[in-house]
């Protein structure tokens, strides 16, 4: 069966109206059908519960609650780079952006321009530069991290299509990752402007920074800006950033002549956080 086929259904699912289900099943505090939820969903994808700061599955009173749990303080040990991996999970993509073209997979690409929200300006800075698309799968930790110290300067939360982003969707649905709903976060670094851009998925119920709460819902249907210049939120490199109620995909945009890719790394390679993503180019 071609990728193509294999995501058919997925145009004709009602996916706002099974996320916003799912997003309220997943804040409801059941007792022991959430229990019961959380036991079969660890199981089923092989959670490792060793690791979180909280292992008894049965303290969790809602389900986004143990997936968006806390690891333990020594779980993640950041490396000496300049530039570590935000988030655990597996490489989709990374590599040069041609001009303003970002690879998606074989057939498909998008624009950095539709992926940040029409900012043509701000798109031009990343013109040649290099991106790195990052998949978390359910069974993944949810917590996204700092690549690198920065500070922020805008947040763009840009309305879009709730497709699933596992691998087989994102060879079958052109410009997947700038037709999803999302969120852009801009920072401004050492080495210059960069940016991570949060994309949803069917089911997943909402995303959020740590400096605003949860981003979505609401969902009006329009593109929302908050702007961060006259604040000093600035963020270490390792730091908490923002997280998945449900799983997802981060890409991160970076200018040219910024960074050099890890030699170890390879699409569809697993990745965990504060492992070697770069080092800057001098």
């Amino acid at each position: 069966m071609s990728d193509r086929l294999a995501v058919l259904f997925q145009y004709l699912l009602p996916k706002q109206a099974l996320t916003a289900l799912a997003g309220r099943f997943a804040s409801a505090r059941a007792g022991a059908l959430t229990t019961a939820v959380i036991r079969r969903f660890v199981r089923r994808y092989g959670v490792n519960m060793a690791e979180a700061a909280n292992p008894d599955i049965g303290s969790y009173p809602s389900f986004n609650e143990f997936f968006t749990r806390p690891l333990k303080s020594d779980a993640r040990p950041l490396a000496q780079a300049d530039f570590i991996c935000p988030v655990d999970g597996a490489i989709s993509q990374f590599g040069v952006i041609a001009r303003d073209r970002i690879f998606q997979a074989k057939g498909h690409d998008y624009s950095t321009t539709a992926l940040i929200g029409g900012d043509a300006d701000l798109a031009s800075q990343f013109e040649n530069g290099h991106f790195a698309t990052l998949y978390l799968s359910p069974r993944d930790y949810h917590r996204i991290h700092m690549p690198c110290a920065g500070r922020l300067i805008r947040m763009i939360h840009v309305p879009g299509d709730l497709f699933s982003v596992n691998p087989v969707t994102a060879r079958g649905v052109p410009g997947l990752f700038a037709r999803n709903e999302r969120v852009v976060c801009i920072f401004e670094g050492e080495a210059g402007p960069f940016v991570m851009v949060l994309v949803g998925a069917t089911i997943v119920g909402s995303m959020a920074t740590v400096w605003h709460g949860v981003v979505n819902p609401p969902r009006p249907g329009r593109l929302r800006e908050w702007r961060y210049e006259d604040q000093q939120l600035r963020f270490r490199q390792g730091d908490e950033m923002g997280r998945f109620l449900l799983g997802s995909t981060v890409v991160m945009l970076f200018p040219q002549r910024t960074l050099t890719f890890n030699p170890d790394w390879s699409p569809q390679r697993p990745i965990r956080l504060g492992e070697k993503m770069g080092d800057r180019l001098n």
